[in-house]
């Protein structure tokens, strides 16, 4: 077993999804990281660009530029944080969750398609396999944060 290219297969597949899914979501003007958070973001209760930025895993810069563009489509709006003057919050708007809910049935489609090839136990194992790596890997970046965190000056 070669653990590299076992590994480099992942990589590719990771690279193949995101492509796929990006090509879906061209039709809606978004790409999978507007995407991901249109799927995070309500018309209730906003997030601080901080926080949407740690839960996308990107800069704050990347959040700054992905929140104007949703912006400008019309798909969220900005309100200051009351709890802090100094931040916004971002909420979603009614043409947020049309433009949401019509990428999300696009998007479950295309799933339903690629995991046609797997039998529905074959589908249940792979899942569960996944979910063991995803914590594995989550606690990897957990304890590398935290060391950085206690180390940096």
């Amino acid at each position: 077993m070669d653990d590299y290219q076992d590994y480099r297969l992942f990589q590719e597949l990771s690279l193949l999804l995101d492509h796929a899914d990006r090509l879906v979501l061209r039709q809606f003007r978004l790409n999978t990281l507007q995407y991901n958070a249109l799927l995070l973001l309500n018309p209730d209760e906003g997030w601080r660009l901080t926080d949407l930025s740690e839960r996308l895993l990107c800069e704050r810069s990347t959040v700054t530029r992905l929140v104007d563009y949703l912006e400008s489509e019309g798909l969220i709006s900005r309100s200051p944080d009351p709890g802090d003057r100094r931040s916004q919050r971002v909420t979603l708007t009614a043409a947020g969750i049309a433009r949401r809910r019509e990428a999300q049935a696009a998007i479950e489609e295309a799933i339903r398609r690629r995991f046609s090839v797997l039998s529905r136990d074959e589908e249940r194992h792979l899942i569960a396999m996944l979910k063991r790596l995803r914590a594995i890997v989550s606690a990897e970046i957990e304890a590398t944060s935290h060391e950085a965190n206690n180390t940096a000056p």
